[in-house]
């Protein structure tokens, strides 16, 4: 799944194009890498996202294409540093 479109549908972002600027704005990273915003994203990898004045990492547990609001919060774990 891409990343843009996995971190809309896990609503870490709310939009898919703001997930697409914050990828092209090298604040998102997989595995320790900048990642783009095609970049495929795969079950046990880490993404860490850098907000205004916070960084989000999060594990990947599930990738699902359509997920109901209830279902969103399974795709990932949050990781304390």
């Amino acid at each position: 799944m891409r990343l843009d479109k996995f971190l809309k549908n896990s609503r870490i972002i709310k939009r898919r194009t703001v997930a697409k600027t914050a990828c092209e704005s090298q604040r998102v990273k997989i595995n320790d890498k900048i990642a783009k915003p095609g970049d495929n994203v795969k079950v046990g990898d880490i993404i860490e996202i850098s907000f205004a004045q916070s960084i989000l990492k999060a594990k990947v547990t599930e990738l699902i294409d359509n997920p109901k609001k209830d279902d969103a919060d399974k795709m990932f774990e949050t990781l304390g540093d």
